[in-house]
This record gives C-alpha cells, structure tokens and sequence, in this order.
C-alpha cells in the first residue's frame, strides 16, 4: 500500500494563502497528502489562514497543525521553531520553503538535516554556489529538490517550447517582458522583507520570464544589466519599487524586462504581465506574443471581490482558480496548481518505489527519477533551472551598482563577473 506524504509548510505568507495551502490540501483529499504542518514566525498569519472563508468553502473538515499554536501571544516570535518541526518529522517527507529570497537557502540545507525532500518557490536561492551545493547534496542523499518555476507548467509555455525544439518560429533574437505586481504589496509583509539590500523586483518576478526564455529555447544568458528605481515602504523601509533588466543571451539575443510593485489596485486585473519572443528565421521571422494578464475572460461582480476589491475584473482562468467538481467543496485549477502537485506527486512516486528496496537499490532508483527529472526539464530543478541562480546573482551586483553590466561566465565553474 502507498503511503502518503506528511508535508510541512515553513512559511504561512501570501504564496502559502493564495496557492500553497489550497494545492497541498487537495493532494491530502486525493490520498497524495497526509498531514500538514505550517510554521511561521507568530500566529497572526496561521491565524488567518485557518479564517479564511474560502478554503472552507473548497475544503471542508480539512485543517493543518500551526506552529506555533494559535494560543500563544500574537506579539510572540518563534524564529527558531521551525527546526523543532523539521527535526520532528519522518526522514523522506516533504518541506515546502515559502520564506523570503534570502532565507532560502538556510531551510533548505535545515530540510536536508533531517533528511526531507523539498520544494521551494522561485528563486532557489541568490548565489549558484549555493545552487550547485544543494543539487550535490541531494543527489548524494537521494533528496528530490522542485523549484517552484509554475510558468513552465503554462499550456502556452508548453506549446511555445515544443513548436521552437520542432524549429517553427527560427531563432530567438528580441524579447520583452513584464511583471508588474500590485501596489498593495507595499503595504503587506514585503515592507518587512523587500529591502535593497535583499532583493528587488527583478530578482522577485523577473526570474519567472527569465526562466521562461530558457525553458523554451535552451539559450543561456550571459549578461546581465538591471536598474532600479528606490521607494520607501510605509514603514520607512528603502526598497527597489521598480526595475529595468537586460539580458543578453549567448546567440546575441537581447531581453527587456520590466517589473515592479505597482499595478494600481483600482485596476481590472490583478498584475501586468506578458511576454513577446521575436525569432530570425530563413527569410522570414517568426513571434511569441503571451498577454499573460488578461486571457479573453472578463467579470463584473455586483460587489468588489477582485484582489484588491474592483468590481470590474479580468480573469486569469489558467494560473489558479477554485473550481466545482465531482467531490465535495471545490479543487484548484491551473498552471500553478499543476507545478506544485507536479514536484509533489514526484516525490510520492519515487518515495514509494524506493520503499520496498534495499537501501543500496533504493538510493540507486532515487537518484535514477531525480536525474530522470532534471533531463526532462519540465519540473524546475537545481540542475536544469541552475541559470537562474546566476542570472540572480548578476542582478543584485549590477542593482547595487547602478546598473553594472555583469557578465556570465560558464564552462567548468561558472560564475559572475
């Protein structure tokens, strides 16, 4: 009999609320998930993900072990009792790293103490030291790592990918992109977190189009130009609101990307977000056009329930959506709800087929998916979505300086300068 999977969630913010929590509680009604732990550093967070009316709605009787108990005082902070979690857990488990960019890489090596397999959101981490420390460590250990890159699990990005390997729109030369995150965000826990000396919105959301280029054309970037734009956050925080990248790619090809904190939340949707690929081809050219926020589905609700409360609303069926089905409540749909259960239903496969083994045969099949995994490409991981980390690492040199082009260098060690 397959056993199910116990997941524990570090991080209880806004990804966990608005993807995390619904995916994995539908893994746990369809017999993939067990129980589910979710640690932050107070409750309030756990507080409100327990309050939510929607998951109670879509997934009723379900519920997860909050650390820390929703009885302690709302002011108390628990930095460390996410250890005590992972170190209570079954070995070969699964860890889900939603914290902030530069917390990454610190749970991630903590999950690997105990022997837990992981999955992260975008990106992994900030160095690719720490990228190639990690894809070793796993393999070694017979540890699966997914990297939450959910755009690759996009129909439109799997029909694009599939038309360029088949040679039908030429060679990329010309791209540009944009995320624009809403203004909101300024007011929520990134004040906290989304300082300039941590992060900005390329290395945030620019990652996502950037990974997308390669996943589709396999062209490595190398080089790297971003500019940002500095605002102070309501708290009086400095952060990057804004930022400009141009990546260069090793044929030649050229990336424009624009990200920020400030799609206004009076808008119908909920971001800007696209992306257009031009292509040289044998007398001809050929293009990439994906209007990403807007997808030919409009509402009008009679009273505001968009993100940030508008009446009038583009709709995004693709990316996530809760949906009737044939069992009770409702189930996630979508690109993001596929990306996640994609790593997840890996991780059960392969802990599965492994547990009847000896455990020389088992690490052997172990590593046999996760390498399987890798040369597929689809699911994000250490080894084939390794560029991000060095396209992050370029970024956040050339931010901090002005916009410093900063080179890529592979081969043997790659690396940044």
């Amino acid at each position: 009999m397959k056993k199910a999977l116990d997941v524990t969630i570090v991080g209880g913010g806004m990804i966990t609320n608005d993807l995390i929590l619904p995916s994995i509680y539908h893994l746990q009604r369809t017999g993939i998930v067990n129980d589910i732990h979710i640690c932050a550093l107070n409750n309030p967070p756990l507080k409100a993900l327990r309050e939510n009316p929607d998951f109670r709605e879509a997934f009723p009787g379900q519920d997860f072990i909050p650390h820390p108990s929703l009885d302690e005082p709302e002011d108390k902070n628990f930095p460390e009792l996410y250890r005590e979690v992972l170190a209570s857990m079954k070995p070969r488990q699964m860890v889900v790293v939603a914290m902030p960019d530069n917390l990454h890489y610190q749970v991630v090596m903590d999950a690997f103490k105990n022997n837990q397999n992981v999955l992260c959101v975008k990106p992994l981490v900030l160095k690719y030291t720490q990228s190639e420390e990690i894809r070793e460590l796993a393999l070694q250990k017979g540890l699966f790592v997914g990297v939450e890159y959910h755009k690759r699990f996009d129909r439109r990005s799997l029909i694009a990918k599939r038309h360029y390997e088949l040679g039908h729109f030429g060679e990329f030369v010309m791209g540009e992109a944009k995320m624009i995150e809403p203004y909101f965000y300024r007011f929520s826990n990134f004040q906290n977190w989304f300082t300039t000396d941590r992060t900005d919105p390329f290395t945030y959301v620019g990652c996502h189009y950037v990974d997308l280029v390669y996943f589709i054309t396999r062209i490595r970037p190398v080089e790297v130009s971003v500019t940002g734009i500095k605002g102070t956050f309501p708290n009086g925080n400095e952060g990057y609101m804004w930022a400009h990248g141009r990546v260069r790619y090793e044929n030649g090809a050229i990336l424009s990307v624009i990200d920020g904190l400030g799609y206004p939340d009076e808008g119908a949707g909920s971001n800007e977000q696209c992306l257009t690929m031009f292509f040289e081809g044998e007398g001809k050219t050929g293009m990439v056009k994906h209007n990403d926020q807007f997808r030919g589905v409009t509402h009008s609700y009679l009273e505001g329930i968009g993100v940030a409360g508008s009446h009038f609303n583009f709709v995004n069926p693709d990316f996530y959506r809760l949906v009737p089905w044939q069992g009770k409540g409702y189930m996630p749909v979508g690109y993001g709800f596929d990306s996640i259960a994609a790593t997840i239903n890996t991780v059960y496969r392969m802990e599965n087929e492994a547990a009847s083994l000896s455990e020389d045969k088992a690490l052997k099949r172990r590593r046999e998916i996760i390498r399987a995994t890798d040369e597929k490409g689809i699911i994000a991981t250490p080894a084939n979505s390794y560029i991000n980390e060095l396209v992050v690492e370029a970024t956040r040199k050339s931010i901090l300086n002005n916009g410093l082009p900063v080179k890529i260098v592979y081969g043997d060690e790659p690396h940044i300068e």
